[in-house]
């Protein structure tokens, strides 16, 4: 029998053979500004989670939000790309960017799963912790928003006192959608889209409009002609299924751990979430299915 501080033979039950870097050219003597840790800015990165109990919970409550907000700012640095592509109308490259925001979504669904392992009497140990603190303040959450074309004026008011975050946002409500600048490129391709939707205040609900839902169809009628456009189209469902996906989600995780309680921003919490899975970004796609 091999004694204790023997390695295991090569292909034995059950064995770990150590990787030989003998033979590696590591760079053994890497300076800070050029290592792993100095690229990626890990100590600023891995000294970011404070929770404020000692409760072995909230750990995971806080990563699990730091790292939605990671991935929502990737989300917003494609979608910024896509949009500008859309307006030049290159959609080769768009449809790579959204192609990767639909992988990001399935990370921010699958958070949820992660969260959901938290029991009720788990979180209320550290609820109190958060006082008014909630997901509807993440101004990037409505930035994403504001970008897919869900504008809602009132939204930006819980960041008034934030003057750099308010600018930002009052920019985005004011700015076309990604779905503006969609049918602007359907208007430039020759497709019926009415003026007032064209030239509108952007910062104003964007309001369905029959003509749009025949320009669609007339899309999907001639796919060989619209290829690019039916492609489009159908990365745009996508994306909205997925946001509707990543929303129901976030409601049934929360009904799971607080059941029907008040949230800490102050909104009705699962019955507000509820609200929001009626919203859809890009109406007109799903209402041509019908006529389809």
């Amino acid at each position: 029998m091999a004694g204790r501080d023997e390695a295991a033979p090569e292909g034995a039950p059950g064995g770990a053979v150590a990787v030989d870097v003998a033979s590696e050219p590591v760079f053994w003597d890497v300076p800070q500004a050029q290592t792993y840790s100095g690229y990626l800015d890990l100590d600023r990165l891995l000294g970011a989670q404070h929770p404020r109990s000692a409760e072995h919970d909230e750990m995971l409550f806080v990563i699990v939000h730091q790292t939605s907000e990671l991935w929502m700012k990737l989300c917003l640095h494609e979608l910024r790309a896509a949009v500008d592509c859309i307006r030049r109308d290159e959609l080769a490259p768009c449809f790579k960017m959204l192609a990767r925001v639909g992988h990001i979504q399935r990370q921010l669904v699958q958070v949820w799963d992660v969260l959901a392992t938290l029991t009720p009497f788990d979180y209320s140990s550290f609820r109190n912790e958060l006082g008014r603190s909630s997901g509807f303040q993440s101004w990037q959450y409505r930035l994403l928003e504001f970008t897919l074309g869900n504008k809602n004026r009132q939204m930006i008011a819980v960041h008034r006192d934030d003057p750099e975050r308010y600018a930002l946002l009052e920019a985005a409500l004011a700015a076309p959608s990604l779905y503006d600048e969609t049918l602007c490129l359907l208007s430039r391709r020759g497709f019926e889209i009415p003026d007032e939707l064209l030239q509108r205040d952007y910062a104003e609900p964007y309001v369905p409009h029959t003509k749009v839902t025949a320009a669609w169809l007339a899309v999907y009628h001639s796919t060989e002609a619209n290829w690019d456009l039916y492609e489009l189209a159908e990365k745009l469902v996508d994306l909205d299924h997925r946001f509707q996906l990543w929303r129901f989600s976030h409601m049934k995780t929360v009904e799971r751990i607080i059941g029907y309680k008040r949230g800490t921003g102050g909104t009705s919490g699962v019955a507000y979430l509820m609200k929001a899975l009626e919203l859809r970004f890009f109406p007109e796609l799903w209402s041509a299915r019908t006529s389809m």
